[in-house]
């Protein structure tokens, strides 16, 4: 727990406050940071002396010869878990730092709890995105993964929610972002951590649709007061572990083929727009040579608008910002040059397909 890294920040934070030279000595009696670098790797019979009795040990100009690599001062056992790690020297006039030596023993102290609770944090942290890591695999390791759960004391529970928020920009830290998300779960047992740089995992277990839901509008409103700019794309709640890694799938397509202007996308809305971006690409090509043999930007724009308005031709030229019937004029030529009329719902199905597979090209 006490490793040079550490010391040697308490020795630098300590020494900055008090003016006077500091060492820390290991459980083996050595220095393993000071304020005087050439006392470092000594070994200090003082501190064996401390983790002998337990108790501080004063060193004065008459009993100096007594302990063999030390200064006069003071030294305090350092404390962690009801156990003496190591000992922090303070060197000067023993009535001079005795006085603040309590302070400086209650500091040091203070700086390896939360290191300690720093590392676990971290090691917490990592051990949840190697399970997300394996569960979002084609076939995961199980075992590996019930491993780790019973490690964090995580016990998972069907029905499970999967959805992955994309960031785009931020101000904020990973671990402030995740601890965020985890106090709106707060319920049930869940998951959160990066896949990458910008992308966030979010497992929910063991709660009803209903309630996922509304915790995800909740985490909308609160990125957005964030000022965090974001995209939430999330599936329909599995009912088997093993098909987390399906969820995982359908919610990052959520995101690849959702409406950028859409916060919120849930893969039932792009559903059977996904299942032609899964086409094979050979069979998508052979049909959009069919179906679209010469076809313009223009025919496409045009297409996808109405489809957008649900064939309806006052508002697909609204949003097209042309006359009705320049779009009636344009319907028409695109039925006599590909052979599909787009005004009839059976002749449509197959044109908006061969929209979506357009635009994936």
């Amino acid at each position: 727990m006490l490793t040079r890294e550490i010391a040697e920040a308490i020795v630098k934070e300590t020494m900055n406050r008090l003016n006077r030279n500091i060492n820390i000595m290991n459980d083996s009696g050595m220095i393993i940071a000071s304020g005087d670098p050439s006392r470092i790797n000594q070994v200090h019979e003082g501190a064996l002396e401390v983790f002998r009795t337990g108790k501080p040990l004063i060193i004065t100009s008459e009993n100096t010869v007594q302990w063999e690599g030390t200064l006069t001062g003071i030294n305090l056992p350092i404390e962690f878990q009801n156990k003496i790690i190591g000992v922090i020297g303070i060197t000067g006039e023993p009535k001079e730092v005795e006085e603040f030596g309590g302070l400086v023993k209650m500091t040091t102290e203070l700086m390896i709890k939360q290191s300690f609770l720093a590392l676990q944090m971290e090691w917490k942290q990592r051990t949840k995105e190697m399970i997300i890591e394996e569960l979002i695999k084609a076939e995961p390791n199980f075992e590996a993964i019930d491993q780790w759960l019973n490690l964090l004391h995580i016990q998972l529970s069907p029905p499970y929610s999967v959805c992955i928020i994309e960031i785009r920009e931020r101000t904020v830290q990973n671990q402030v972002l995740i601890k965020k998300i985890e106090d709106i779960i707060s319920e049930g047992q869940y998951l959160v951590g990066f896949l990458n740089v910008n992308r966030l995992f979010i497992l929910m277990s063991g709660l009803p649709e209903k309630k996922t839901t509304n915790k995800l509008l909740y985490m909308k409103e609160t990125l957005e007061r964030m000022g965090i700019q974001f995209k939430i794309g999330y599936a329909a709640q599995v009912h088997e572990l093993n098909k987390i890694s399906i969820a995982f799938k359908e919610s990052d397509l959520a995101l690849f083929i959702g409406d950028d202007e859409r916060l919120m996308i849930p893969y039932a809305d792009i559903e059977t727009k996904a299942l032609v971006y899964q086409l094979d690409e050979a069979l998508k090509q052979r049909y959009l040579q069919r179906i679209f043999p010469n076809v313009s930007h223009k025919d496409i724009q045009t297409l996808q608008a109405f489809f957008e308005s649900d064939l309806n031709i006052t508002e697909t030229a609204k949003a097209l910002y042309i006359h009705r019937n320049t779009l009636l004029y344009r319907l028409k030529r695109i039925k006599e040059e590909i052979g599909y009329d787009p005004q009839r719902f059976k002749e449509a199905v197959p044109l908006q397909l061969a929209v979506w597979m357009y635009q994936k090209k």
